[in-house]
């Protein structure tokens, strides 16, 4: 991007730092055949994946289950007019596996809407971008050079 159009591209590493800050996000997915957006809350794991939880039963599970999906956050600071966006692509699955799905009982995120039935679903970030728009400053002093 231009350095004058008051935006900085950040690298993946700083994408997932200030990913892991905020509690909410939204994915995007395909829903009949048109694009479908949707909030939840996540949280990355360690291995830099997006994992939210929601019911078994839910029409977001049937969705993006084996496909490609986006999943945005940002933060915004309207009064200083600067922000980040940042934007994970990649394929979504719902964790089968017993050990993985006791670990994210315990260290996943917690539902908000609690379901008896909950399930995980982890988004592999296959390209991670982000930029910061920047309104006279740096709205976190961040490095942004590496």
């Amino acid at each position: 991007m231009d350095a004058n159009d008051g935006f900085r591209e950040l690298g993946r590493r700083e994408c997932l730092r200030l990913m892991a800050k905020v509690p909410v996000g939204r994915i995007v997915f395909t829903r009949r055949a048109l694009p479908a957006v949707l909030p939840v809350n996540f949280r990355l794991d360690d291995d830099g994946s997006v994992v939210l939880r929601t019911s078994a039963g839910s029409e977001l599970v049937r969705a993006v289950d084996g496909t490609v999906v986006a999943f945005e956050t940002d933060e915004v600071d309207p009064v200083a007019h600067s922000g980040w966006s940042v934007v994970v692509t990649g394929r979504a699955t719902v964790v089968t596996g017993t050990a993985a799905h006791e670990r994210l009982s315990r260290t996943g995120p917690r539902p908000w809407a609690p379901s008896p039935d909950g399930v995980f679903v982890r988004i592999e970030p296959e390209l991670v971008t982000g930029r910061e728009l920047v309104g006279g400053h740096s709205m976190y002093g961040l490095d942004l050079s590496s």
